[in-house]
């Protein structure tokens, strides 16, 4: 069987609740097209090399964020603190206005890109998409860090996702 066809032998429900099991940062994603600001929740965030430095997100097919972020070439990642989860439940929803999305969250333009950043959050990066890989349902973004910073240590937890549950890691 090809990578590309499924077994079908694996229920999603099932599929879900044992990676559910793995604890996850949550990080907002956020690019710009035709100086429109795009975001969205993500989990599935990690490093992928040191040398050259990047990461990958992996963004659905079926959101808009997904032509915005290819479209544009260029995005950040807030990695959100404990204190977030508001941020995080907001745009992790669909069919929020684009326009008012951001009202009220505090942001910075990225110094490389212009992608906003989340003010407070736990550390950011300015990404370059470097490749992308068919992925299902999802299209994997792997971008090339070409700024980064971290944020005020006064909030050190982390926010997490297990179980289907937003969690709080304390720092130190």
């Amino acid at each position: 069987m090809s990578s590309s066809e499924s077994s079908g032998s694996v229920p999603p429900a099932d599929f879900r609740a044992a990676l559910g099991q793995f604890a996850t940062g949550i990080t907002i994603m956020s690019t710009l097209q035709d100086g429109v600001a795009h975001a969205m929740t993500a989990n599935a965030f990690t490093s992928v090399s040191l040398d050259p430095p990047l990461v990958l997100v992996c963004v659905d097919k079926a959101v808009r964020m997904h032509a915005a972020v290819l479209d544009c070439g260029y995005w950040a990642v807030s990695v959100l603190s404990g204190a977030q989860r508001p941020i995080a439940d907001r745009f992790a929803r669909s069919g929020r206005d684009l326009y008012s999305q951001f009202d009220g969250i505090g942001t910075t333009a990225g110094p490389k890109t212009g992608c906003p950043t989340v003010d407070g959050a736990l550390s950011w990066l300015e990404c370059r998409t470097w490749a992308t890989y068919d992925g299902g349902d999802h299209t994997i973004v792997v971008g090339e860090v070409l700024s980064l910073g971290s944020g005020d240590p006064g909030d050190p937890s982390a926010l997490i996702y297990h179980t289907s549950h937003y969690r709080e890691l304390p720092g130190n």
